[in-house]
Parts: structure tokens; C-alpha cells; sequence
């Protein structure tokens, strides 16, 4: 399973695939997820500004990926 790395607690599940290089743009990205392409912790997520933390899970495009904390702050 890949990572994402936030930079701080919580970040908004749309920005995540925005910052990620997941979608295209932030509208791409809430596109994506009212169109029910996205699980958060393997349960479909239609909010697009549902609130992530280390350890939850995004799967989106057939991949799966895991929220990191970037202690380092770079």
C-alpha cells in the first residue's frame, strides 16, 4: 500500500487527492468523489471535506493508500 503524507491533523479528504497528484485540480477531485469513486476506510465517502488523520485509508483509481503524518515538517 502506498502513503500519503499530510503535513498536519486533519486535512480534508478532497485535498489529499488534490496535494497527492491524485486528481487533476480540487474540482476534479470533488468530482471524483461525488461521483462515488473514493472509500475512506473501505466505506464509500461522498463528503468531500471528510476530516482524514494518520492511519485512515483512501482507495481511489484501484490503488490503496495510507495516511502518514509527516513528522519531519519538509
Amino acid at each position: 500500500m502506498k502513503q500519503i503524507a499530510i503535513s498536519k491533523e486533519p486535512a480534508e479528504l478532497y485535498k489529499v487527492l488534490k496535494f497527492a497528484d491524485l486528481a487533476a485540480s480540487g474540482g476534479a477531485a470533488k468530482a471524483a468523489i461525488d461521483d462515488g469513486q473514493v472509500k475512506v476506510n473501505g466505506d464509500l465517502e461522498t463528503r468531500r471535506r471528510k476530516k482524514l488523520v494518520a492511519g485512515d485509508t483512501i482507495e481511489f483509481m484501484n490503488q490503496r493508500f495510507e495516511i502518514v503524518l509527516n513528522q519531519g515538517g519538509a
